[in-house]
């Protein structure tokens, strides 16, 4: 399986991540820590320029193996605004898509728009029959986005035993 690495969407573009943007990629994590940091277990106080170039790193390693396909969303002039992935690790058929958006972006419908044109190129990759979001039951944002993005709620519980955080997982199908 193949994504491509640019999908324009007009208001917003993704493209593959690239090692140059490491640092405006922390800035942007670290200026949004207080909105990551209840559901993003990697969003932490010390999130900085490391932690970002290992997370690109790790992207184009997985890119390779096709098993992750990340992007950095661009706002229509360039300024970074979040990111946003496809993994495979929901097994055979089906991609999960993962995001977060940088706090000055978020409520302009950059991430709905961004997880709709995302989805309509997954449906279209061989082999895929649905794509999927999982979100925390509190990560009211994220529940919106996907409700928006026209993604139905199948299943709702802990991921593992245990847990108590409610995840929601919500899906499309092609």
């Amino acid at each position: 399986m193949e994504a491509p690495e640019m999908i324009n969407a007009g208001t917003i573009v993704l493209k593959r991540w690239e090692p140059a943007w490491a640092a405006e990629a922390a800035a942007a994590v670290q200026e949004s820590l207080p909105e990551l940091k209840p559901f993003l277990p990697w969003a932490t106080d010390g999130y900085g320029l490391d932690e970002s170039r290992a997370y690109i790193q790790m992207s184009v390693d997985n890119w390779a193996a096709g098993t992750e396909f990340n992007y950095a969303i661009f706002t229509a002039v360039g300024e970074l605004a979040g990111s946003i992935g496809l993994m495979t690790r929901m097994g055979p058929g089906t991609l999960e898509i993962g995001y977060w958006m940088r706090t000055p972006y978020a409520g302009r419908g950059y991430m709905t728009a961004a997880v709709t044109v995302l989805t309509r190129v997954a449906l279209t990759l061989p082999g895929v029959e649905r794509v999927a979001i999982r979100y925390a039951e509190a990560n009211k944002a994220s529940a919106a986005v996907a409700a928006k993005a026209g993604f139905a709620e199948v299943a709702r519980g802990p991921e593992t035993p245990g847990a108590t955080t409610i995840l929601i997982t919500a899906e499309r199908r092609a």
